[in-house]
C-alpha cells in the first residue's frame, strides 16, 4: 500500500473508496478486472508509480515514480457512448484540484505565445488534456466494459506528470515540479477526489451536458485558433469554433464548412499550419 493517498471528506460523505499502490502496472487495467468481478462504484485505484500505463490509441503513458496515476472506477446508468462525456468531468475535476495546489501567485504564459486568459492558469485540450504554459500536462484514458445500461462499467484514467515529464513527444510536455509547484501525487489526489464529486454532479448522470459543456469552454485552449486534427490517417484543418450540445469538436474549414469530430488527436498553432506532406 502507498502512503500519502487519501480522499477528502465530502469524497468520503458521497460514498466514494479507496485502494492505493505503492507500485502498479496499470490502474485501468486493474479497474477493468476489477469490473468484470463485480467490483461496486465509485472506487479509486491510485498509485504514485505506474509501470505500465497507457494513453489514447494505445500509446505508453511514462510514469516516474512520484507521478500522480489515479482511475476511477464508476457505474453509471447510462448508455456507454454517454459515458464518454465523463473525460470532460474528469478533465474538469483535474483543473480545479490543481488550482487549489498550484500557488496563486504563478500565471501561465504559453511558450507559443498562445491566449491563456479563458483558461487561466490550467486550460483543457480537446478532448481529454490538461495543458500548463501550453504543454501537456496530464492525459485522461476514459475505458468501458459492459453493454446496454445496467451493467456499464467506466474506468476514468487520469495520468497527471507531478515531478517527471517524457520528453521527445509528439506535443511538448511539463510537470508540476517543473512549473514551480511543490505539492506530490497525494496532495494533488486529496484535491481532487474532492473536486471530483462537484463536477459528478455537474454532468447529472448524462441528462444533460449542458454545464459540462460551458464550464469546459470557458478553460478551452485554442478557440478560435487555427487547428489540425487528426482523425487517424485523415487530417481535417480549420478554425477550432466551439464544442457542440455532445462535446464534439467543432471545426471551421477554410471553404466554410463546420465539420463536428467525434474522435481525433488535436495540433495547434505552427504545427497546424503545416500542410500535409
Amino acid at each position: 500500500m502507498a502512503a500519502g493517498f487519501n480522499l477528502s471528506p465530502t469524497a468520503i460523505a458521497a460514498g466514494f473508496r479507496l485502494e492505493t499502490f505503492a507500485e502498479i502496472g496499470s490502474t485501468n487495467a486493474l479497474a477493468l478486472q476489477r469490473a468484470a468481478a463485480g467490483e461496486a462504484d465509485k472506487l479509486w485505484l491510485v498509485t504514485d508509480h505506474q509501470t505500465g500505463g497507457r494513453g489514447r490509441r494505445g500509446r505508453p503513458w511514462v510514469g516516474q515514480k512520484g507521478n500522480l496515476a489515479a482511475t476511477l472506477l464508476i457505474r453509471p446508468t447510462v448508455e456507454i457512448n454517454a459515458a464518454a462525456a465523463l473525460g470532460f468531468v474528469a478533465a474538469l475535476a483535474l483543473r480545479d484540484a490543481l488550482d487549489v495546489v498550484l500557488p496563486r501567485d504563478r500565471v501561465a504564459i504559453a511558450p507559443d505565445g498562445g491566449d491563456l486568459a479563458n483558461g487561466g492558469r490550467f486550460t483543457l485540450k480537446w478532448p481529454n488534456d490538461v495543458l500548463a504554459n501550453g504543454a501537456k500536462l496530464s492525459g485522461i484514458l476514459l475505458e468501458t466494459s459492459g453493454v446496454g445500461t445496467s451493467d456499464v462499467a467506466v474506468a476514468i484514467g487520469i495520468g497527471v506528470n507531478v515531478v517527471d515529464h517524457p520528453s521527445g513527444t509528439p506535443y511538448p510536455a511539463t510537470d508540476l515540479k517543473e512549473i514551480g509547484s511543490p505539492c506530490s501525487a497525494g496532495e494533488l489526489f486529496f484535491a481532487l477526489s474532492d473536486a471530483f464529486v462537484d463536477n459528478l454532479r455537474l454532468w447529472r448522470d448524462g441528462r444533460d451536458l449542458s454545464a459540462v459543456r460551458d464550464k469546459w469552454l470557458r478553460s478551452a485552449a485554442g478557440i478560435g485558433s487555427q487547428v489540425a486534427v487528426d482523425l487517424g490517417g485523415r487530417i481535417v484543418r480549420g478554425v477550432f469554433e466551439t464544442i457542440d450540445a455532445d462535446c464534439h469538436l467543432v471545426v471551421r474549414e477554410p471553404d466554410g464548412r463546420a465539420i463536428r469530430i467525434a474522435a481525433g488527436d488535436v495540433h495547434f498553432g505552427a504545427v497546424a499550419s503545416v500542410r500535409d506532406q
